[in-house]
């Protein structure tokens, strides 16, 4: 995780520096997902990183409300020799998502988000979903909303120990469904 520490407005772009355990060992020109939107490191110093965030993403995604002191997932990228766990996940956020419940488990914590329609058939039972960058299984699904659980270690590593009902979060639905289903409305047009 890491802190922002200051945000800069430049016309229609935030400059957001970081504070993180990772700042240190990152480069210039370096992807890193921050709450799952791949961003590019545009300069570094000892405990800090600095990021551009331009109007397309900040109209997509919750980066558009960041504030100093706000607590973000990070994320580097993986290489060619990384063991590829979890499900592929590009930091390219579809959309934002809703909180709309969170219940304590005593263990773990099970967490609702809302469906928008318009999504709907991109989340299935026990599929992937990535919120915050992290990514996670959907427990349960209804027509408007869906369900993860939240393991006691993901809970502590993330900034998911913040989250409130009523904040939004950043989602990335699952790659292959998204080719899935792109791939079959050309073929229902035809």
């Amino acid at each position: 995780m890491g802190i922002v520490t200051s945000i800069e407005t430049i016309w229609s772009t935030k400059r957001v520096t970081v504070t993180s355990p990772i700042s240190n060992g990152l480069n210039v020109d370096q992807s890193v997902a921050h709450d799952g939107v791949c961003l590019t490191v545009v300069s570094t110093n000892e405990n800090n990183h600095v990021i551009e965030v331009v109007a397309e993403t900040l109209s997509k995604t919750t980066l558009h409300s960041l504030t100093v002191g706000q607590t973000l997932n990070l994320e580097m990228s993986i290489t060619p020799t990384t063991l590829l766990d979890g499900h592929i996940v590009q930091g390219h956020v579809d959309t934002t998502l809703k909180c709309l419940a969170i219940e304590d488990l005593n263990g773990s914590w099970k967490m609702k988000f809302d469906l928008p329609e318009a999504y709907a058939a991109l989340v299935i039972p026990h599929g992937s979903v990535c919120l915050n960058g992290v990514s996670l299984t959907v427990a349960h699904l209804d027509p408007s909303s869906f369900d993860v659980a939240i393991i006691p270690y993901t809970f502590q590593h993330t900034n998911f120990n913040l989250l409130q009902p009523g904040h939004h979060v950043n989602v990335e639905f699952d790659l292959i469904g998204k080719y899935l289903l792109r791939q079959y409305q050309l073929q229902k047009e035809k």
